[in-house]
């Protein structure tokens, strides 16, 4: 599939923890993890399980940073 966002991570899921409405999926990229929120009906339709190979998506227009 092609995507216009150019932040696109291969990865592997570690872990994979299901809500009532949302799941979320922990995806281990180097150098390190990236954990997304998506809906359960999203995880449920991707049949998205630990182990699985990913493409992590990263598509934002604004980017926080903060300091203590």
């Amino acid at each position: 599939m092609e995507l216009s966002a150019h932040n696109q991570l291969r990865g592997t899921v570690t872990s994979v923890t299901s809500g009532a409405i949302m799941a979320e999926i922990t995806v281990r990229i180097e150098p390190g993890t990236v954990t997304a929120a998506i809906t359960d009906t999203s995880r449920e339709r991707l049949a998205i399980k630990e182990g699985d190979q990913v493409s992590v998506v990263i598509k934002a227009t604004d980017v926080m940073v903060g300091t203590p």
